[in-house]
């Protein structure tokens, strides 16, 4: 592990699980994919991240939309990341993303998916989180053992454009109707009101919330903690490792037990994933 000049991880001791990280692969219309990826890979290394838990949304946008992307897409994403997975079987682990609106095949696809090493589902911004149409992907996900990452826009206050957005609202409807699921409510730092998502899915147990995303609001963590406590929250980094590191720094210093702070950091992930996504941890 590559670490500071003290030989000590940036984030800290002790393991360390992002469950929302993102990768790139020769089909997402990004000349340096390969650079991006790299510099992913060497930062979660510095910052100490033991598995970058990540998903390919299709092509990024770059031959069908990123959020509807076409079954062929979605096919050639997931593949890219089971090939990095089996490229870095010691620090990746992935989801399988797909668009529910291709409903037979989405099904499919996590069939597939599932079988070749996948650990969990990934929905972004195809259908609204409260549609029946997920609901046959959320019986596969129990059947599979899987946690359910779902985009989601903290307090959505209208239609957004190229998406079907979802808030905290829609998730909790969703999560109440497969209580046995693991639903990872994305990116509480991503922008709107989190205080919104906060009520929102306070009395649903089975929501969890990661703390990814590029903001860094003084009190943010601590509201979360006091609306859902230490056993509901996740790290996590999205597509901004330097403040999902800020967030590593304000774990250590808002008066957290070591741990409900290591629970946050791996051990609710370690709980919630299927057992084989991170055999060499402890239970």
């Amino acid at each position: 592990m590559t670490v500071d000049d003290a030989g000590i991880a940036l984030g800290g001791p002790g393991p360390l699980i992002d469950v929302h990280a993102h990768f790139y692969y020769d089909g997402a219309g990004r000349a340096t994919w390969r650079h991006l990826n790299a510099s992913r890979l060497l930062a979660g290394a510095r910052i100490g991240i033991r598995y970058h838990v990540a998903s390919i949304l299709g092509s990024w946008g770059a031959t069908s939309p990123t959020y509807f992307q076409s079954p062929a897409d979605t096919v050639a994403g997931n593949d890219a990341m089971l090939a990095l997975e089996r490229a870095h079987p010691d620090c990746i682990r992935c989801y399988v993303a797909v668009n529910p609106n291709d409903q037979a095949g989405a099904v499919e696809e996590v069939e597939r998916c599932v079988a070749a090493g996948a650990i969990g589902l990934k929905l972004a911004a195809a259908r609204r989180a409260d549609d029946a149409l997920l609901d046959e992907l959320c019986a596969s996900a129990r059947a599979h053992g899987l946690p359910v990452l779902h985009h989601v826009w903290q307090h959505r206050r209208r239609h957004w454009p190229s998406q079907d957005i979802s808030d905290g609202s829609d998730l909790a409807l969703l999560a109440a109707r497969h209580p046995h699921v693991s639903f990872i409510l994305a990116h509480i730092a991503g922008g709107g009101d989190y205080r919104h998502t906060f009520a929102a899915v306070r009395e649903i147990p089975n929501i969890y919330l990661d703390l990814s995303g590029s903001g860094a609001d003084r009190g943010m963590l601590d509201d979360a903690i006091e609306a859902v406590g230490p056993a509901r929250l996740l790290w996590g980094a999205d597509l901004t490792l330097d403040t999902g590191l800020a967030r590593l720094w304000a774990l250590d210093v808002i008066g957290l037990a070591a741990d409900d702070r290591d629970a946050i950091r791996w051990r609710n992930a370690r709980r919630i994933f299927p057992p084989r996504a991170f055999t060499d941890l402890p239970v």
